[in-house]
């Protein structure tokens, strides 16, 4: 009688693998795929699990490369490598503002990221000020998660009261109150993608937070599903006078299992085969695409920042970078608003024991470029309007203040105004040098760099031959 037994070398798995992709061709369908546990989480504009998606953010962002990478690019855009410069021109006012950016319990320049991190993962800044006894303030953030609930004033949501926080035993946090004068602890509150009418900010992550859990759990599914499809067993077919030889030739093999590349010296009476998992899994990659897509549509980027070629044009890459450059500049200008902000607050509450620093000093705070294709293009912008407005400052068309803010425009600068103009030398072109004697001895018109409408690149005249 032929009876059969079996190495089980992978042969628990493959079957743990092959229930579950039954379960889920059962279990799964057009019904049930598309909605998620996620969905509940979104009710209404003022109603909604806010605890759950900040928390959910933090975990995907800890994780999770493409919730760390969505993070890390905005924050590498904004910021850049030179992070938050400021300027003022009030000599005392200026002085007390470096001592509070560098001061070695406040190191704003360290603290900025992880703001514009915290912003961007939960949509919500809590600040919580400390002042000391001569009036420089101290600053920390409050992880989100630690407010509860915003009390504001019955008729204005946006003048905010008191941030009570999770634990009921703690007393809440009051906001900045500038007529209180004796106040030593308050807090700020700061939030993007904020909808009309709410208190709470929304995180950057929340519209992907779904779509990235199904493309993790896809393509962990398709890496289990290329291990089982090269597992395989042995099978040995064979006659035995009872059952106790089965069993005995069973365990000598388990004990010392075939290895892959040996011989194997078998006698007339054993039949050696193999057995391996049919798991016929379709080419999934146009699945795995457009999720990708979808989350790079959620996080406003293209995708070639998600390791995605997608095309190997290099126009439509350039082309997609543009609304994306114009969302991380939104993202800036609400940086750079919320830091003067901040500054004018610590700013009054040392004159309460300064009087030399000025509550209305002009404070100028400036962030990187967010594209460095900019420069060259307002380089080559500037050189070429100098030439035709120059011609119209030489013939007196137009004045030195004109002529400047045009120069200073096309530059992506902004001209100070309240500084005086200097005057001036225009140039005589009442005389035309191609007629004058020495016509033969002036040099060629150069060629000018030329920028691609398309791409933006900058091409480099040919030298004259």
């Amino acid at each position: 009688m032929l009876k059969r037994f079996a190495i089980r070398t992978f042969k628990s798995e493959i079957e743990k693998e092959v229930a579950k992709q039954v379960a889920l061709s059962v279990t799964e369908s057009d019904n049930t795929f598309y909605p998620s546990a996620a969905s509940n989480l979104y009710r209404d504009r003022f109603d909604f699990d806010r605890i759950t998606i900040v928390n959910e953010a933090l975990r995907a962002w800890r994780i999770n490369p493409i919730a760390r990478r969505l993070v890390e690019l905005t924050n590498q855009f904004v910021l850049g490598a030179d992070g938050i410069n400021w300027s003022c021109k009030h000599k005392h006012t200026s002085k007390f503002i470096d001592e509070f950016w560098n001061h070695r319990l406040n190191q704003l320049d360290i603290q900025i990221s992880e703001w514009l991190d915290e912003l961007t993962r939960s949509g919500d800044l809590f600040l919580l000020f400390s002042v000391d006894d001569a009036g420089m303030s101290f600053i920390r953030a409050i992880p989100p998660e630690q407010i509860k609930d915003i009390q504001t004033r019955e008729n204005d949501y946006r003048q905010e009261l008191y941030y009570i926080k999770t634990a009921i035993d703690e007393t809440p946090y009051p906001a900045y109150d500038p007529t209180d004068a004796e106040q030593k602890s308050f807090v700020l509150h700061y939030a993007v993608n904020r909808p009309a009418g709410a208190v709470w900010g929304e995180s950057d992550l929340a519209p992907v937070l779904k779509w990235i859990g199904h493309y993790s759990s896809w393509l962990e599914n398709r890496a289990m599903l290329n291990r089982f499809r090269t597992a395989f067993m042995f099978v040995l077919r064979g006659q035995f006078q009872s059952e106790s030889d089965k069993k005995k030739r069973q365990a000598e093999l388990n004990a010392n299992p075939p290895r892959s590349g040996s011989v194997l010296v078998t006698d007339p009476s054993e039949e050696w085969g193999t057995l391996s998992a049919n798991l016929d899994a379709f080419d999934a990659s146009a699945d795995g695409l457009s999720i990708k897509k979808n989350i790079a549509l959620g996080a406003g980027i293209p995708m070639h920042f998600l390791a995605e070629p997608e095309s190997s044009t290099r126009t439509t890459a350039e082309a997609a970078g543009t609304p994306t450059f114009r969302r991380f500049e939104q993202r800036q200008k609400y940086l750079l608003w919320m830091l003067e902000d901040v500054l004018k607050t610590v700013i009054t509450i040392r004159k309460r024991h300064d009087a030399r620093v000025k509550t209305d000093a002009d404070i100028e705070l400036r962030g990187n470029d967010i594209s460095e294709r900019d420069n060259a293009a307002l380089a080559l912008a500037a050189s070429q309007i100098e030439t035709t407005f120059g011609d119209l400052y030489d013939r007196g068309l137009i004045d030195e203040q004109e002529f400047m803010r045009l120069v200073y425009r096309f530059s992506g600068e902004v001209l100070d105004t309240d500084q005086p103009i200097p005057k001036g030398i225009r140039k005589s072109v009442n005389t035309d040098w191609r007629r004058s004697p020495t016509a033969a001895k002036q040099p060629e018109p150069v060629a000018k760099a030329k920028v691609d409408k398309e791409t933006g690149d900058v091409t480099a005249p040919a030298e004259n031959q």
